[in-house]
């Protein structure tokens, strides 16, 4: 992982870089389509890298296959997080509707507001699991489709391998998810070609993933 901070940069290593960032950026424009289509481009751009290639793979609409699987998956562990969210959060919501129709009960009260305050907790690490164990997920979906990505047990283990490894990936794609995110603060429809920035990063990442992952088995 000595050069995964070189995700911020790489990008622009690649003589084509803008043209093919702010076609990227263009796809995105197409509804659900376009973010399958970019997440399979991510994917071919981490093929290039295991290559030894520091270039993005060309700009087109040419990997929606590639990334529908990884939406999948991606979605199916998004919906289990909210299915978690919600059988605590309906119960408080529930409870503080109720209380709200007559006279209030403070206990009540305090029982929902603490649910509210669990829910969140429970949300929250629950997401940031997700983001630490995507590069495993992402590899995982990557050699063994859906099935592969869902499968759980080896995604921890993955994960194990090297516990450095996969915290110092995790929070820089938790950058790379803010870096995708100042395109709405610095002109608002910037933030297409910032997703598209984002994606390339995340190549990079998960390469770095990868590579320190094998490094730690082999020794």
């Amino acid at each position: 992982m000595d050069r995964v901070t070189e995700a911020f940069t790489w990008p622009v290593r690649d003589p084509e870089w803008l043209s093919k960032l702010l076609i990227m950026a263009l796809t995105l424009l197409i509804p659900i389509v376009g973010g399958i289509n970019g997440i399979g481009w991510m994917l071919a751009t981490l093929d290039r890298l295991r290559a030894g290639e520091e270039r993005m793979a060309p700009a087109n609409l040419n990997y929606i296959g590639r990334g529908f699987r990884l939406f999948v998956v991606q979605l199916v562990y998004g919906l289990v997080v909210l299915a978690i969210a919600m059988v605590i959060f309906l119960p408080a919501l529930a409870l503080a509707i109720n209380q709200g129709r007559g006279s209030a009960n403070p206990a009540l009260i305090s029982v929902a507001l603490l649910l509210y305050v669990f829910g969140f907790g429970i949300t929250t690490i629950l997401r940031l699991a997700f983001e630490f164990a995507m590069p495993a997920i992402v590899l995982a979906t990557d050699s063994g489709g859906i099935t592969g990505g869902l499968q759980v047990d080896a995604v921890i283990r993955r994960c194990r391998v090297n516990p450095t490894n996969t915290l110092i990936a995790g929070l820089m794609l938790i950058a790379a998810g803010f870096v995708a995110s100042l395109g709405l603060f610095l002109c608002g429809i910037g933030i297409l070609f910032t997703v598209a920035y984002a994606f390339a990063m995340q190549a990079w990442i998960i390469r770095s993933f990868e590579v320190g992952s094998h490094a730690a088995t082999a020794a």
